[in-house]
């Protein structure tokens, strides 16, 4: 029996592209993904990869030999991992410290190199702003300090915010991400900050926290003021635990899912599918 694909059969030539994570179940990309390729007639589709974290290293050595194999989309936990295995980083990439998709490519010999990148802060931004979320002069807090963060922390430090408050559970990457800004956006106003923001108009959550089933809250939204936007990274269910409690409060919620809305097509033209 012949299996769908998004231009009516999957072949020898169809194009795949894996999303790696470690675990994988909370993925909503491929759906996205596969949905904007079979818009565009492209014989490409999007798999879930599930690579635990001891397996990385194996893995990435291997993935480039399978020539069908157009790149991957990369997730938790392995945004930082992954600089270290790729051959070439883009200036986003490099910037953030941070990859979200890498592109494979021939490099002469029967070798492929591994052409890293990010759309993380770009999509992420751009989902605020297709909901009618603007960021310049906001004062913004920031919960987490991993691959993510450091996209989305770049990304609205470009786009004029005013302040930035940073959360981690690690004070020490908490500010070994300010440090980083501090150097690359002279102009913003950089700080630590606690698990109960209280003067900022736009909270956001770049943990993990809302993932698994009893996960505590990555913040509390209670002090914020009336009218702040509580959005979200996690897009495993749109209302996420957080964004529950927010929404009880009458504030404004946005869900994870933009973020990877406003990706998926700077994602396929990366990886020269469209």
């Amino acid at each position: 029996m012949a299996i769908a694909s998004n231009t009516g059969v999957i072949s020898g030539k169809t194009r795949v592209v894996a999303i790696v994570a470690d675990p994988i179940g909370h993925v909503r990309t491929p759906q996205a993904f596969n949905a904007l390729m079979a818009q565009r007639g492209v014989d490409a589709v999007m798999v879930p990869f599930h690579v635990q974290q001891q397996d990385f290293a194996s893995f990435m050595a291997t993935a480039p030999l399978i020539r069908s194999l157009a790149g991957l989309v990369v997730t938790i936990p392995f945004k930082e991992t992954i600089l270290s295995h790729c051959t070439e980083l883009t200036d986003a990439a490099r910037r953030v410290g941070a990859v979200n998709i890498v592109r494979f490519a021939d490099a002469g010999n029967g070798a492929r190199s591994v052409i890293g990148s990010n759309f993380d802060g770009a999509g992420f931004f751009g989902g605020l702003l297709a909901q009618g979320h603007q960021v310049a002069g906001r004062r913004v807090y920031l919960a987490g300090a991993g691959g993510a963060a450091k996209a989305i922390a770049h990304a609205l430090a470009e786009q004029g915010i005013a302040a930035l408050g940073i959360y981690n559970r690690s004070a020490e990457r908490a500010e070994q991400l300010a440090q980083d800004l501090r150097a690359h956006h002279p102009q913003l106003q950089v700080h630590l900050a606690d698990a109960a923001p209280a003067d900022y108009t736009l909270a956001i959550n770049s943990t993990s926290l809302g993932l698994n089933e009893g996960d505590a809250l990555p913040f509390s939204p209670d002090r914020l003021p009336a009218g702040a936007v509580v959005a979200e990274a996690v897009m495993k269910t749109d209302v996420t635990p957080l964004l529950a409690r927010a929404g009880e409060r009458g504030l404004t919620v946005h869900f994870g899912r933009h973020m990877m809305e406003v990706q998926i097509e700077r994602m396929a033209q990366f990886l020269n599918l469209i």
